[in-house]
């Protein structure tokens, strides 16, 4: 099965969001290990959609970790993968048990 990923609005705010913060933190460089991570993680994706946990039973939202600072939400609708959103994961939990 063919799976096409889309990007929610939140998901390109969040991810342009982060990628200002870590430019601005570190270097280009870094970032551009960021986006080399992002896209390994959807050519992934798209071959094994349901390979990342659920993060919540209730959302069916999985979670790809890009970096220890970093992680992709996404959920898996018939042939879309629609990613949600980018988190830091040094912030407040987003899903709780």
């Amino acid at each position: 099965m063919t799976y096409h990923i889309l990007f929610t609005p939140e998901a390109e705010e969040t991810f342009d969001a982060l990628s200002t913060q870590l430019s601005e933190r570190w270097d280009d460089p870094f970032v551009q290990k960021l986006e080399n991570r992002l896209e390994k993680a959807l050519a992934t994706i798209v071959r094994t959609p349901f390979l990342y946990p659920v993060t919540m039973e209730s959302t069916q939202v999985r979670k790809c970790i890009l970096h220890k600072n970093c992680s992709m939400l996404y959920k898996v609708y018939n042939k879309t993968i629609l990613i949600v959103c980018f988190w830091d994961n040094r912030q407040d939990p987003l899903f709780t048990g």
